[in-house]
């Protein structure tokens, strides 16, 4: 891997490391850290669909992607189910106009989840170019004014319930997770021109857990829809990943295996990500929850566990944000939970109620300073105090079915919907406009 020298390069701990992406830009899916975290505090925390809201889009269909956020552009990705089209479109974060949309059509069958559109993986980029990962259809790389770099097929990917996992970037690397189902993968491409340097299959295993709690769809749908986590550690470069039974991470540079915990389920939708030197990872339907230290070898299960919970209390979807060793995250059926990152504990757990019919949900949570973002499918959002002490601050609706998660830049929140693109931002109000 080279390095650039330059001072204005910014590196990021973990998910991206780029010369041209601004501290105020959200670039990946869970932001810069990969995390859900932002280092700003100036958010809205209260709305409705015509207060603090600057501009609102509508979109041409359905999508569970979250927005990123670089250099004055708002990117996500989108299918349109009727012509088989799956792109990348492009707004001005000023006023929301579209600016360009590129992408393909892919003709061939796809099986995914009823609540799941194509595209569902969030782009990603590095301030220069923006990839993203399209399943079946593909993996491409766009400049930011929507000139094609680059394509590569991965070949089918078949799972019943899709794919939603989104590319990463560390370095001048791309690394995408081209699964569930037969021929799981991860690969690396040169970000450049999009050369393969390396592909890791991650063969599904036999499920050992399955009289053991866990509560999949019988006869076993298993498989991972996480998106990894790319970190230099220690003067090393990781992948890790939550797969069926084990979080794993392998080398940057040549896919080789470095460590690996045992303890997850067969099925999981988080995405692992860093608190320290911890790593946390969460299985789906009631299954396990993972701690690890990371800087190890080998197996790790026993060395590097910090601790393990056998089987959630609840179905874990979204993923979590960590603050002053307390874990925040908001499970499938609504109710929110706060634990020890230290032992496992759990501190509380409430349910949130919102205003609109359905109180479950799909999406991770965010964290800026001690106020956590909180979104259900009815397009609810809470903002909570991040406390060892339950804490509503404000709830929110802006009254549209959403799956994503909220991207966070320069004091303005992006919410996208199943309808539309919304910038929620106390600079504009609909209703005076």
């Amino acid at each position: 891997m080279r390095f650039h020298s330059t001072a204005a390069c910014l590196a990021f701990f973990c998910g991206v490391v780029a010369c041209h992406v601004s501290a105020g830009d959200w670039p990946a899916w869970r932001g810069p850290k990969a995390d859900g975290t932002t280092t700003e505090t100036n958010f809205p925390t209260q709305w409705n669909p015509t207060h603090h809201i600057r501009w609102r889009i509508d979109l041409p269909d359905r999508g569970n992607s979250t927005p990123i956020v670089v250099r004055g552009k708002v990117f996500i990705t989108q299918a349109v189910e009727r012509d088989g089209r799956r792109f990348v479109a492009a707004f001005d974060r000023q006023n929301g106009r579209l600016l360009w949309e590129k992408g393909t059509t892919y003709a061939g069958k796809e099986e995914t989840h009823e609540d799941n559109p194509y595209a569902a993986g969030s782009p990603v980029s590095d301030g220069e170019r923006v990839v993203a990962s399209f399943g079946s259809a593909g993996v491409m790389a766009f400049d930011l004014e929507g000139r094609e770099l680059w394509r590569r097929d991965l070949g089918p990917q078949q799972h019943p319930w899709g794919h939603a996992a989104s590319p990463v970037i560390l370095g001048d690397r791309v690394f995408v997770y081209h699964g569930p189902g037969p021929g799981t993968r991860v690969v690396a491409f040169d970000k450049r021109d999009g050369k393969v340097l390396w592909e890791k299959p991650l063969p599904e295993p036999v499920p050992t857990q399955r009289t053991d709690g866990f509560k999949g769809r019988l006869p076993g749908v298993i498989g991972s829809f996480s998106t990894p986590l790319a970190v230099r550690l220690d003067g090393r470069d990781e992948v890790i990943l939550s797969v069926p039974e084990s979080l794993i991470s392998v080398s940057g540079e040549t896919g080789t295996e470095l460590w690996r915990a045992g303890g997850l389920n067969p099925l999981m939708y988080t995405s692992p990500f860093l608190a320290g030197k911890t790593v946390i990872a969460m299985g789906g339907f009631n299954g396990s929850t993972l701690a690890v230290r990371v800087g190890g070898t080998g197996d790790v299960t026993t060395s590097h566990r910090v601790w393990r919970e056998e089987r959630s209390r609840k179905n874990r979807l979204g993923s979590g944000v960590v603050k002053d060793d307390t874990l925040y995250v908001l499970n499938m059926d609504g109710f929110f939970e706060c634990v020890d990152l230290r032992t496992g504990e759990q501190l509380w757990e409430e349910r949130l109620n919102g205003p609109g019919a359905a109180d479950a949900s799909w999406s991770s949570v965010t964290l800026a300073g001690d106020h956590i973002y909180s979104v259900n499918r009815s397009g609810d959002t809470f903002v909570l105090r991040a406390s060892r002490k339950f804490e509503v601050i404000a709830t929110n609706t802006v009254a549209e079915p959403t799956n994503s998660s909220l991207a966070m830049s320069d004091g303005e929140l992006f919410l996208r919907t199943w309808k539309g693109l919304w910038c929620i931002s106390a600079k504009g109000d609909l209703a005076t406009k």
